[in-house]
């Protein structure tokens, strides 16, 4: 039978009978033509795995930051190289950081801890063979077992203490905060995965501080806060969840339309768009920069801050599913923006609310504010307990709350000016002056007297 035939015969058989349409392929394939091969069910990547890509490149880094926040914890340091994290040379035990001397007994434990190791890679770049079951082990971290590649790795070391207990006290405290950030972040539709980021960046401490001067959940600096919220002497909005979250959003968006790929919108978020900007001009992708990318600026945590932000999402993931965690009940919040100045200690009386509270729900007032030296500014946006009583306060405030000025600074009186006449005429009664002049006068006749 010619094949096209064939095919219109079978065609209709499929519309007449499907069940008998499958039989007649059967028999056909049974024949010269072999059958079809159906290739194994292709599972397409999720949301998640198609903006946040876990590279086979940087796989070991995933894994070693897991270790970090997921297995050890702050009494435990791991020696490890600081190019390839799959090479981890031992695991320190440490001192708590509550015990007195802490400090510096750990700081030295890890330098011994370094200096042996880099002995025994030195040991190995003047070809000696390993001797021991740590030397065997060490040794065999390498692939490339050469005198240079061990003198290199000597001078490579870095020792990370674990955050275990630290990332689990902020999956807790997450629990307040983690649905207004996704909240925000949907608002401004983006991926729901960036709320994950403030484990990285300060284990949702709303009161953290870096020794860069970075403060709050998203550890925005003074100079990069002031691009997008209040960052002065009376409010740090940097502190308040809300408005620091709504930057970290508009920030990230903004990385993400200039760079047009999450990985390097996250590592612009700790390197600076500007570097990840010219980043990708030389080498075009991520991996690529990964890979390659070098300088002082892009150290160990640029090039790590996106392998960290993935192994966050996977731990926290993880740990939030654990019913043992018990996450903080939701951060629920009245809020109203200040039409005009406001002393806090009348709102605080207006509202019925304890000077306590207010200032753990207002964390950006900074201290001139709150002492009232100075009002609270206009259009800033205070948080109250959300109670139908304070709804029903807010809606019936009176205007005399309000003022249309700020306090003025407070300046010193100057001193009055006096005029010639009368600073002569004080210069002439000061006992001072009259006693030099009596002086001046007398000299003369002890000088006569002398040649007498």
């Amino acid at each position: 039978m010619p094949s096209a035939v064939r095919f219109f015969c079978f065609v209709f058989l499929l519309l007449a009978d499907p069940a008998a349409a499958q039989i007649q392929v059967q028999m056909q394939n049974s024949g010269g033509f072999p059958a079809p091969q159906i290739s194994p069910q292709i599972s397409l990547p999720t949301a998640s795995e198609l903006h946040f890509p876990v590279y086979p490149l940087i796989l070991p880094n995933v894994r070693f930051w897991e270790k970090i926040y997921g297995t050890y914890t702050e009494a435990q340091g791991v020696l490890h190289d600081k190019t390839d994290l799959n090479i981890l040379y031992a695991v320190v035990n440490l001192l708590p950081k509550d015990t007195p001397g802490a400090g510096k007994i750990n700081e030295k434990l890890a330098e011994l801890a370094l200096l042996h190791v880099k002995a025994i890679l030195n040991k190995f770049a003047q070809g000696s063979l390993p001797q021991t079951a740590e030397e065997l082990r060490i040794h065999g971290l390498f692939k490339l077992k050469s005198p240079a590649a061990f003198l290199a790795a000597a001078e490579n070391i870095r020792m990370q203490t674990g955050l275990k207990n630290r990332f689990v006290a902020g999956v807790i405290r997450s629990g307040a905060y983690m649905p207004a950030i996704k909240r925000i972040m949907r608002m401004q539709d983006l991926p729901l995965e960036l709320a994950y980021l403030p484990h990285v960046e300060s284990s949702f401490n709303p009161e953290a501080h870096s020794k860069a001067g970075a403060v709050g959940l998203w550890q925005f600096t003074r100079y990069t806060g002031k691009e997008f919220m209040a960052v002065n002497e009376l409010v740090d909005e940097r502190y308040d969840l809300y408005a620091a979250s709504e930057a970290a959003a508009r920030f990230l968006k903004e990385n993400y339309r200039q760079l047009g790929a999450w990985p390097l919108a996250l590592t612009a978020y700790n390197h600076g768009r500007g570097g990840m900007l010219r980043a990708k001009a030389q080498w075009g992708s991520y991996p690529a920069i990964f890979a390659n990318h070098a300088g002082s600026s892009f150290g160990f945590a640029s090039r790590n801050f996106y392998s960290e932000f993935i192994a966050a999402m996977r731990v926290a993931s993880r740990l939030e599913a654990d019913p043992a965690v018990i996450k903080e009940r939701p951060l629920i919040n009245a809020s109203m923006r200040l039409k005009g100045y406001a002393a806090a200690a009348a709102l605080r009386e207006y509202f019925g609310v304890s000077e306590e509270e207010f200032r753990r729900l207002n964390p950006a007032l900074r201290k001139p504010v709150l002492e009232g030296k100075k009002y609270i500014p206009a259009e800033t946006v205070i948080h109250l307990p959300a109670t139908h009583f304070i709804r029903e306060r807010v809606r019936s405030m009176p205007p005399s709350l309000l003022h249309a000025n700020q306090i003025p600074d407070y300046i010193p009186p100057k001193p009055k000016r006096q005029s010639v006449a009368a600073s002569r005429k004080a210069a002439r009664s000061s006992p001072k002056k009259l006693m030099k002049t009596s002086k001046a006068k007398a000299a003369p006749k002890r000088k006569a007297q002398r040649r007498s």
